[in-house]
This record gives structure tokens, C-alpha cells and sequence, in this order.
């Protein structure tokens, strides 16, 4: 008997979110007797991600006008429920913390099972129109997908659910390839947002002044904050920019991390950082804060990399000079972590997945 599996979200262009869904597309498509549908509904359903061939893809045929914002977020809505409900799916998986509250809303009544999963950090707080949204629907989705113990635990408080099950996200394998020898660079892979701290990283890379060493961030503007604006001046004002390079939005960020020494990631706010755990499936030693979800599930401070206190900048420099200046400690940190990571492999989190939305006692 062929299983249906419907997957809903806004978009697949390049991001955390849309990443972990690809993962399960590619893993999915694999298993036999599953027939996978995904529905994209967002404003800009743009696809970055390669998606296999037998993968059905639905995305609205009417543009979305931002002009009359209340009545085409209306028709999205009854598109996706329209959209679904032709599917006829055995299972529903929708992401993302805003978005999980307008699926549940768009399919409720219909007689399908809708699994949810947010993908920011468990302590974000929403505005009142949200918070009370979230109140009512999820505690109607047949479960809830939390990326970490710590998510788990808040929402069995917040939502009063009792099918919550805490699965990380898919973390890839990045092969070593061909580049012949590491070179002394400090990388970062995310979004250039406030809440990643890139601007302190550049001032605090810049204040331990290694000779030879480089900070490469590789990410792109969200959030309509244009950060990069902010950083290109920091490094005009430091005379930096053959010390720090912004590469924008890059398809083969695997190459920087094979080229790289150390992975820094200053964020103060997770929901489970996918490049933390890229970095480490690399070899890569990490230098990151101890935000309240996310990096302490895989990094375990001073075994395979080192935890800071949330925005202590002092200590995240200390630790990060460390390790710049120590050759034979991210060589042992690297290894630990590459070892650590395999339990959050794609194979692993992706039959995971699979089975908690499968599960007929659901």
C-alpha cells in the first residue's frame, strides 16, 4: 500500500529551514511504496535546492500581490487547503514557528494528521495576534517536532501536548575532497542577520590580530535588516578587508569549510544552527554561545569545542584566540566533533522523521 506524505512550506530558497526540508524530500523520495508531495504557498516559492525527479511539487498559479496583502494571504490559505485536500495525504508535515499556525488553520476540519515543527529558538516570544493563534491550533496537531530537549520541554508546558518528539535536524556529510592543506581561516556560514553577532565577530577577530589568519563570512541580507552595509564599514574603518571577507550567498559553502581551521558562531538566538553541526561533520573545532537551544546538543564545551555564555563577548574572544593559537587542540577538538555529529546523520534524523509521522497510534 503506497503511503502519501504531503510536506508544506512557504518556500525551498536558501535557508536552515529549507535545507532540513530538502533533506527529508531527497530521503523520502528514496523509500518504496512513498509518495511524496510537497506545497509551497509562500509569497516567493522560489526553489534553490536540487529536488529529486519523482518528487510532485505544487506552488499557486496567481502571483501574490503585496499591495492587497489581507486578501491574497486569504487565497494562499484557501490554495493550500484546497491544494492538500486533493493530495488526500496519509500524513502532513509543515516547519517554520510563524508558518505552523496558518497550515493547522488552513487544514482544520479536514481529516488529516498535521505534524509541526518550529525552527527557531523555543524562548522567541510572538506578538499577541500569534501567541494566541499558537495557543489555540497547536494543541490540535496530531504532533510536535522540537528540535531539542530544551524545546521539548517548554512547549510540553506551553502547548499541553503529549506527542512531542525531540529529533535534530539532518546534519550533512562535508567530504574532505581535494583540497591539499587547511588554510588559517576563522569561518562563519548564516544569514547576516543582528541576532548572529557578525559585526562583534569581525571586531573581535580583528582585536586578537594573528598574523595570517583570515575571517571569511559566508551569508547573505535577511530580515530586511541589510547588514552587510554594516559590516563593509566596520571593515573599511579597520582597514581589514584582506583580513575579513563577506562572500555573499554561496552554493558551494562545503568548499569553505574543508579550506577552513575554525568554525566561530556568535549567535544568541537557535532553534538548532545547521551549520554548526556542517561544521563539525568537517572537522572543524567550533567556538559558540550557549544560546538556550541548539549548540549545546552537539557541542560539549572543552571536548569538541568550546560554550560560552550568552554574549559574553570577553570569554567568546578568549576561547576563540585559543584556539587560532593552538594547532595541536582544534586537530583533537576537530576529531571529537567529527565523531560526535554522526549521530545526528541524514540517514539517522530522516528515518526519525519518517517514522514519528508514519506512526498509525498517532
Amino acid at each position: 500500500m503506497v503511503k502519501k506524505i504531503c510536506l508544506v512550506i512557504p518556500s525551498l530558497q536558501a535557508g536552515g529551514m529549507e535545507r532540513v526540508m530538502s533533506e527529508l524530500v531527497v530521503f523520502f523520495c528514496t523509500l518504496d511504496h512513498v509518495e511524496v508531495h510537497i506545497v509551497l504557498y509562500g509569497k516567493n516559492c522560489e526553489v534553490f535546492y536540487d529536488l529529486p525527479a519523482n518528487l510532485v511539487i505544487h506552488r499557486p498559479e496567481f502571483v501574490f500581490n503585496d499591495r492587497l496583502r489581507f486578501l491574497h494571504t486569504f487565497r494562499r490559505l484557501l490554495y493550500l487547503r484546497r491544494e492538500v485536500g486533493r493530495i488526500s495525504p496519509d500524513s502532513v508535515l509543515s516547519f517554520g514557528e510563524i508558518w505552523n499556525s496558518f497550515v493547522l488553520l488552513a487544514l482544520r476540519g479536514l481529516p488529516y494528521k498535521v505534524f509541526i515543527s518550529d525552527r527557531c529558538s523555543p524562548a522567541r516570544e510572538y506578538n499577541t495576534l500569534h501567541t494566541i493563534l499558537r495557543k489555540i491550533l497547536y494543541p490540535g496537531a496530531a504532533g510536535i517536532i522540537a528540535q531539542t530537549e530544551k524545546a521539548r520541554e517548554l512547549y510540553a508546558v506551553r502547548f499541553r501536548h503529549k506527542n512531542i518528539s525531540v529529533i535534530g535536524n539532518p546534519i550533512r556529510k562535508i567530504h574532505s575532497g581535494n583540497i591539499p592543506e587547511k588554510e588559517n581561516i576563522v569561518l562563519m556560514v548564516g544569514r547576516l542577520i543582528r541576532s548572529k553577532n557578525q559585526d562583534k565577530l569581525i571586531e573581535m577577530f580583528l582585536s586578537i590580530n594573528l598574523p595570517g589568519w583570515k575571517l571569511v563570512l559566508v551569508g547573505y541580507d535577511h530580515l530586511k535588516q541589510n547588514l552587510s552595509e554594516t559590516l563593509h564599514q566596520i571593515i573599511a574603518r579597520h582597514n581589514a578587508s584582506d583580513r575579513v571577507i563577506l562572500t555573499g550567498k554561496k552554493e558551494d559553502v562545503e568548499t569553505y569549510y574543508r579550506r577552513s581551521k575554525i568554525f566561530a558562531f556568535p549567535s544568541s538566538s537557535e532553534g538548532f544552527p545547521n551549520a554548526v553541526g556542517e561544521a563539525m561533520s568537517s572537522g572543524l573545532p567550533v567556538v559558540a554561545f550557549d544560546c538556550i537551544a541548539g549548540p549545546s546538543d552537539m557541542i560539549k564545551d572543552n571536548w569538541n569545542g568550546f560554550l560560552v555564555p550568552v554574549n559574553d563577548f570577553t570569554l567568546f574572544q578568549n576561547r576563540l584566540e585559543i584556539m587560532m593559537k593552538d594547532q595541536n587542540l582544534r586537530e583533537i577538538f576537530g576529531q571529537r566533533a567529527m565523531n560526535d555529529v554522526i549521530a545526528f546523520s541524514a540517514d539517522n534524523i530522516c528515518r526519525k522523521y519518517f517514522s514519528f509521522i508514519t506512526d498509525s497510534t498517532h
